[in-house]
């Protein structure tokens, strides 16, 4: 097995990592993920709400209360008897 060493980063203070920006006390949501989800279209029909609610789900352990605002966009997908 050999490694090149100009491959390798050592000591680094943070590193960003699957979208994650990785610090030694913090793991982080890329700035631009955040302005992508803030920056999102008006929701207009049900298709478009799940794909919304698809795309904030990755992210519900960085948003306080997550539940609480995922429960009221989940309430529009229900069925109207």
């Amino acid at each position: 097995m050999y490694a090149k060493l100009e491959k390798y980063e050592f000591w680094l203070e943070e590193v960003l990592f699957l979208g994650h920006l990785a610090t030694k006390e913090v793991i982080k949501v890329k700035p631009h993920e955040i302005k992508t989800i803030i920056d999102f279209l008006r929701l207009m029909n049900v298709i478009e709400v799940r794909g919304f609610l698809g795309l904030v789900e990755y992210y519900r352990r960085f948003v306080k209360n997550f539940s609480k605002i995922g429960f009221q966009l989940t309430n529009l997908l229900r069925k109207v008897t």
